[in-house]
């Protein structure tokens, strides 16, 4: 079962990329950059990842995180509202809503490193972020949705 949080997925990941020597750079990839996602269903395969990046001679890996914000909901629900739905009650309204309890949790986590011009990166994220994502989208597609770039908040530790 997927957990609904990856605040323990984070801890390890922080663990095991300095264990390996590497330093840890907040920041997030864009799809602007050329990348190469690594794939893997292992839940584990974050640590083969981290461990091609020190084996490509990577001194540091990036890692971004999105912790689900009260105000992205809102925002979200407020887009979906304004929106032309014939029906105040349309799903989308009641998928955004049941969001709330995720607020504070982490969603999405993203580890990456630079090898020869290009960004190879690990990406995982949770079932109720990949909603959150979908939602965004639609309201994208309706008319236009105001928060940054995937909601990626790059808090410091």
């Amino acid at each position: 079962m997927q957990p609904d949080n990856l605040i323990s997925l984070k801890d390890d990941m922080v663990a095991f990329i300095a264990g390996h020597g590497l330093r840890r750079f907040n920041g997030y990839i864009t799809d602007e950059v050329p990348t190469v996602i690594f794939e893997d269903e292992d839940a584990d395969a974050w640590k083969d990842f981290v461990e091609h990046a020190k084996a490509a001679g990577a001194s540091f890996v990036t890692m971004s995180e999105v912790t689900l914000e009260k105000s992205d909901v809102a925002i979200l629900l407020e887009q979906l509202r304004d929106q032309s739905y014939p029906d105040p009650d349309a799903p989308e309204i009641d998928d955004a809503e049941s969001l709330v309890k995720h607020v504070g949790k982490i969603g999405y986590l993203q580890l990456g490193f630079a090898h020869q011009g290009v960004m190879f990166l690990f990406e995982t994220s949770t079932e109720w972020y990949e909603q959150f994502q979908e939602l965004i989208d639609t309201v994208t597609d309706l008319g236009g949705m105001v928060i940054d770039d995937h909601g990626h908040d790059h808090d410091e530790d």
